[in-house]
């Protein structure tokens, strides 16, 4: 084993270390070299002009958020359900197990129907958007209106245009929220 006399240690002192990074003349941290983008890039200009999501992630995105909000509410409303239908001689195993039934089958059958709700809205409103190349609060209304009266179309014409204006209402007091937030809430 080599053992370092008081010379090396001063020729040790003396080395300059290789930094490859020297001609780039950083400012800062080195970090900064491998700072990315945050905003898309876009190979033409006018795909910059439309910023929204495709057909396919709109579908993916109203489905899925439209499932998981009908299954939490769904839960919710099957716990209240089991809470209230508790009897007097039940078990800690047995108020559980109702909870969990009551909750599971209401959360599946809300996330179901609500999911199928968010599939045509997706499809509505890619489809208006496609027709009419605007992508803006109307295009959503008449998604709404479209979906609501699409839903309850089989009971009848009276059903489907209560639902078309609440869906229609509904869908252009989301619009109108995201736009609150975007604007006031800072993220």
């Amino acid at each position: 084993m080599a053992q370092h006399h008081g010379s090396d240690r001063e020729n040790d002192s003396k080395v300059r270390l290789y930094n490859p990074y020297q001609d780039l003349n950083l400012q800062g941290p080195i970090s900064n070299l491998y700072k990315l983008p945050t905003s898309p890039e876009f190979l033409f200009s006018e795909e910059a002009l439309h910023q929204r999501r495709s057909w396919g992630e709109n579908l993916t995105f109203y489905t899925g958020t439209a499932y998981l909000g009908g299954s939490v509410a769904g839960a919710a409303v099957g716990l209240l359900s089991a809470l209230r239908n508790f009897e007097q001689g039940d078990t800690l195993k047995l108020k559980i197990n109702r909870i969990l039934n009551n909750s599971g089958h209401t959360g599946r059958s809300w996330g179901n129907r609500i999911g199928v709700v968010g599939l045509i809205y997706a499809g509505m409103e890619s489809g208006i958007v496609a027709a009419t190349d605007r992508d803006d609060v109307w295009s959503s209304v008449a998604a709404g209106l479209g979906t609501g009266a699409i839903c309850r179309a089989a009971r009848g014409a009276r059903s489907a245009a209560v639902a078309g204006a609440l869906g229609g209402l509904a869908a252009g007091a989301v619009v109108a929220g995201k736009q609150v937030v975007k604007r006031y809430v800072p993220i």
